[in-house]
């Protein structure tokens, strides 16, 4: 498989690239290294995927369609995996217009170069935050997604219609991933874990939204990896007995897709705090603030048809996965501090 991974700076991008790599793909990763957040951690990241020789890397956007075109023709991809998007649901609230340019133009463009190069699979990121107002738990992906609150969270359900449309008019493989609260090594700072971490080190206040009284499914990034690697060659192939009378959002008589990949553990926003400090070894000065717009209490993964099709279970406790978080952290900031770290190119 020669596989082409977008967004591969990303924290989720890093990852499965290189348990790829490790298990002798090929892979070319594409990322326009954007200053979103310290572009010095996506050099970092990209630096730990050099080291493998099957590994090239190409710096550019999404929006730009003749680089795409040309790449998709020079390299022959089989596979493509689209994790670039334009992340977070607060800042979507600041600049609308990113997340079109990047969840929406580039997401079409990657579709148009998959249609006109019969790739064989292509998977790509949606979100838990489709579910929206939904509050039936735990979330579905047989249940509807249409009241999306956030523009952020509209982009991705967009990215399943587009992906559905592809499938139906060009039988374009596609598989939609609604990922569920990932963190872990080398995360990304705009998280609340990650910056929950930083200001218990550092001895600030952490800001706790709804005054606490939230919960999340949170992943960590290994059983996240886990579960995409046993989706890569399991492409989607219709399901001839799709009654279009009653029919299921999560799948098609098309080749077309749509999992949840969580822990199908929510864990209170508290207990998770309260696992960051045992490990950071200090205790949080605490700020209870109210919700914040585009917020949503509670996320929940029912992941049964994911484990159905793949066997896929998660195994890492939130105790076992915040340990290792904090013990990357940590080595992760004394290497900066000593300059140890190669610099950006």
């Amino acid at each position: 498989m020669k596989v082409l991974i977008t967004g591969v700076a990303g924290f989720i991008g890093m990852h499965f690239a290189k348990r790829l790599l490790e298990n002798e793909f090929i892979v070319i990763g594409l990322d326009n290294l954007n200053d979103y957040y310290q572009p010095q951690l996506k050099y970092n990241r990209i630096d730990v995927l050099k080291q493998y020789e099957d590994f090239s890397f190409v710096q550019g956007d999404l929006a730009d369609r003749e680089m795409l075109k040309a790449l998709f023709h020079e390299e022959k991809f089989t596979h493509v995996v689209n994790l670039a998007a334009q992340a977070g649901v607060r800042y979507s609230l600041e600049n609308p217009q990113a997340y079109v340019d990047a969840n929406l133009v580039g997401f079409t463009n990657i579709l148009e170069s998959c249609r006109h190069h019969e790739i064989e699979h292509l998977i790509y990121a949606s979100s838990s935050s489709v579910y929206g107002a939904n509050q039936n738990m735990p979330f579905s992906t047989s249940d509807e997604v249409n009241h999306p609150v956030s523009l952020y969270a509209a982009t991705k359900k967009a990215n399943e219609l587009l992906a559905h449309s592809y499938s139906h008019l060009y039988s374009v493989p596609t598989t939609g991933l609604r990922f569920f609260t990932v963190y872990g090594p080398w995360g990304r700072p705009d998280m609340a874990y990650y910056s929950f971490t930083k200001n218990i080190m550092e001895g600030n206040p952490i800001k706790v939204f709804n005054n606490g009284e939230m919960m999340r499914d949170f992943t960590y990034i290994d059983d996240i990896v886990e579960g995409m690697v046993r989706l890569l060659d399991y492409r989607p192939e219709g399901n001839p007995d799709f009654d279009k009378s009653n029919p299921d959002p999560s799948e098609s008589y098309a080749p077309y897709k749509v999992y949840n990949i969580g822990n199908n553990q929510p864990v209170k926003l508290m207990d998770f705090i309260r696992t960051i400090e045992k490990h950071v070894g200090k205790e949080a000065y605490l700020e209870f603030l109210p919700m914040q717009p585009g917020d949503v209490e509670a996320t929940y993964a029912d992941i049964e048809s994911l484990q159905v099709a793949t066997g896929f279970s998660p195994s890492t406790s939130i105790d076992e996965g915040i340990g290792a978080f904090v013990d990357w952290y940590k080595e992760y900031n004394a290497n900066r501090l000593v300059g140890s770290l190669v610099n950006e190119p």
